[in-house]
């Protein structure tokens, strides 16, 4: 049984006082939601991930939004797995649209990190989608199929269980639209469906597969209801701790 999770992805959001009161205003509802068989985590920026760590609940996932694939050296701007490591980050989101739209990250790219995410014993939060373009061709499984491919190449059944997946249709993020669950419940099986191939049936059931694409308190529970959706990334509604706590509210429910 794959067990329920929510990450917050705090985007470009939050100095590191206001990312502090968040961190103290949620201890208690960390344990509530472990409590209920629910992992529940924080993306914030890097010059907050310190702060949230050092005021958190110590059970709460603390994920950075990004990360370098090199230990060190002359890329100016980026952060490495060590730095993260020595502040006590383990989980770093991947491939987010955004980034890849804004950044030209690409599958490939992510392949690397990923692979040294894994090297490193941390978390990869590898995300997939696609534009409204390619949702309204029909072409939304041969791509993602090619992100999911591309980003777990090279990964034996062992390194791909400990990847997370969400899937995140670009048409739905920040836009106040978002797809139906059935939408969302056929694209992620789908995803299931490729790793079992890439990886057999027994590792494609332990894959965590999160929904994210303007998921609210109001319709967190839709998407939680379906088979293979083991939880969101959420952003906006993830700032407040109130809103928070409504989306454990309703993936308990």
């Amino acid at each position: 049984m794959r067990k329920k999770l929510l990450v917050g992805n705090w985007k470009m959001n939050k100095t590191p006082e206001e990312a502090k009161a968040f961190a103290l205003s949620s201890k208690e509802l960390v344990d509530y939601a472990l409590a209920h068989d629910i992992d529940v985590g924080v993306a914030p920026t890097f010059v907050c991930l310190q702060t949230v760590v050092e005021n958190a609940n110590k059970k709460m996932i603390i994920a950075a939004q990004n990360v370098n694939e090199h230990d060190h050296g002359a890329y100016t701007g980026e952060i490495s797995i060590p730095m993260l490591k020595a502040v006590g980050i383990s989980w770093v989101i991947l491939g987010h649209s955004e980034r890849r739209e804004y950044n030209n990250e690409t599958s490939e790219a992510c392949n690397l990190k990923i692979k040294a995410l894994l090297a490193s014993d941390m978390t990869p939060l590898y995300c997939c989608g696609e534009s409204l373009e390619i949702f309204e061709k029909g072409e939304t499984k041969e791509f993602v199929e090619k992100q999911i491919r591309a980003g777990f190449a090279g990964l034996n059944a062992e390194e791909a269980k400990k990847v997370v997946i969400a899937y995140e249709p670009i048409w739905a993020i920040g836009t106040g639209k978002s797809a139906t669950k059935e939408i969302a419940e056929d694209t992620i099986a789908f995803i299931r469906g490729v790793l079992a191939s890439l990886f057999g049936e027994e590792a494609a059931e332990e894959i965590r597969i999160l929904y994210g694409g303007s998921v609210k308190p109001g319709n967190v529970a839709e998407y939680m209801s379906q088979k293979d959706i083991d939880g969101a990334l959420v952003g906006g509604a993830s700032l407040e701790v109130e809103s928070y706590h409504q989306l454990i509210e309703g993936m308990i429910k």
